[in-house]
């Protein structure tokens, strides 16, 4: 059964993961420029301001987080602290566009793709960050980079970009951190929901929130829809798993952009909501910096 977590009428929400340490789920609101932790078990939400848009955030091996920001990426020490730049802006000179949805692998190396305002032009790229600051382009000609997520084994990448309704897989070196053997995952059907933020689970099944698509589903690695479960809101926007057993599944939403008659209909548009799985999840890994 899925329930309302937090009616936090966040503009994007994104990003989500479980923080086992702080027993905490992190997300942030793009548009709001908002890093949030949030209490499952009270309901306590703390923000954190920040002064530019806010893509994704992962945690860090040494304590803080790594962020994604609108023009490059940054380094947090500690709750509240003010980012730090890390690695070369490379979106300084792209006004179009800024980063959006990334993940960590096993090595310690973030993931993170851009999304360009200019829908006719695909110019967004897929990035890795290492964690000496390096910044190498994976691949380009995309338009909202998203999706992100590894393979139990780490030896499979998925990716979306959304608006070609696809999530792609791709073979990894895990030594080298590159890719190869491109194909289609899964194809969407046009105008029932695009994929947007995903998550796999220990059995190394792929779960993607589906944008204007009102429910998350799960794939087989084989790329089988086998569960999909309705939401109440029409634009979840991410999964993450979590609590004390990681069976806890976790999806964020955005509200903004809905018409009056929209909101009506989904008062709780931008809430975190939640529901129990059978299969737990994998824990988000650590930024090696």
């Amino acid at each position: 059964m899925v329930e309302l977590l937090l009616d936090a009428g966040a503009l994007l929400g994104e990003s989500p993961f479980w923080h086992a340490g702080e027993a905490r789920l992190y997300w942030v609101d793009i548009d709001a420029q908002k890093i949030h932790r949030t209490d499952p078990v009270t309901g306590t939400d703390e923000t954190m301001g920040l002064a530019e848009q806010v893509g994704c955030i992962a945690p860090r091996a040494g304590g803080g987080l790594v962020a994604a920001l609108e023009n490059g990426c940054a380094l947090i020490d500690s709750w509240g602290a003010a980012p730090r730049a890390f690695g070369p802006a490379v979106l300084a000179d792209k006004p179009e566009q800024r980063f959006n949805d990334g993940r960590v692998d096993a090595a310690g190396r973030l993931w993170v793709g851009s999304l360009t305002s200019d829908k006719a032009n695909p110019a967004a790229t897929l990035y890795r960050l290492d964690p000496d600051g390096s910044l190498t382009e994976i691949f380009g000609r995309l338009t909202t980079s998203n999706g992100a997520a590894f393979s139990p084994d780490g030896r499979t990448f998925y990716h979306a970009d959304t608006p070609t309704h696809a999530i792609r897989a791709y073979d990894v070196d895990p030594a080298n951190g590159t890719l190869s053997g491109g194909r289609i995952f899964h194809q969407f059907e046009y105008g029932k929901g695009r994929p947007d933020g995903a998550a796999v689970d220990a059995e190394g099944c792929y779960w993607s929130a589906l944008w204007d698509g009102w429910r998350v589903v799960r794939f087989s690695p084989a790329g089988e829809l086998i569960q999909t479960v309705e939401l109440p809101v029409q634009r979840p926007t991410m999964i993450a798993f979590g609590g004390p057993d990681l069976r806890t599944a976790f999806v964020t939403s955005a509200g903004k952009n809905l018409t009056d008659e929209e909101r009506l209909g989904q008062p709780h548009a931008g809430g975190i909501f939640s529901f129990r799985v059978e299969t737990p999840g994998l824990i988000q890994r650590d930024f090696g910096a």
